[in-house]
């Protein structure tokens, strides 16, 4: 379950109307994901006649909130109640798998 509406989430440096009081740090989420055999198998037959691998944007989709939710809950842990200049970085680790990680700068941040 995805966690941003009660917490406060920022690819920018601010967030409008909040003032931010203290920096807590560096704060990461990461995931590995694997899609099973038979995404696999359904995934390589698709990608053999070109469009969209809907099994693949599932897993991504769902690696994305999964970091997303570690990198809050890093940030919870440091005293934090928002992330700003909130990045993701993805890796291949192999043909199989793949890395998602969500990183930013963990903050208390108070509305103007």
């Amino acid at each position: 379950m995805l966690r941003t509406e009660e917490f406060i989430i920022s690819s920018a440096n601010h967030v409008p109307g909040f003032e931010i009081l203290e920096t807590k740090g560096f704060v990461y989420g990461l995931t590995v994901r694997s899609r099973g055999l038979g995404g696999q198998v359904g995934a390589g037959i698709r990608s053999m006649f070109g469009g969209e691998i809907k099994e693949y944007v599932k897993m991504m989709e769902e690696s994305r909130n999964e970091a997303l939710d570690r990198m809050i809950a890093h940030a919870e842990e440091l005293g934090a109640n928002a992330v700003i200049s909130v990045r993701f970085d993805s890796d291949e680790i192999s043909n199989v798998m793949q890395e998602i990680l969500a990183y930013g700068t963990a903050v208390i941040a108070e509305k103007k």
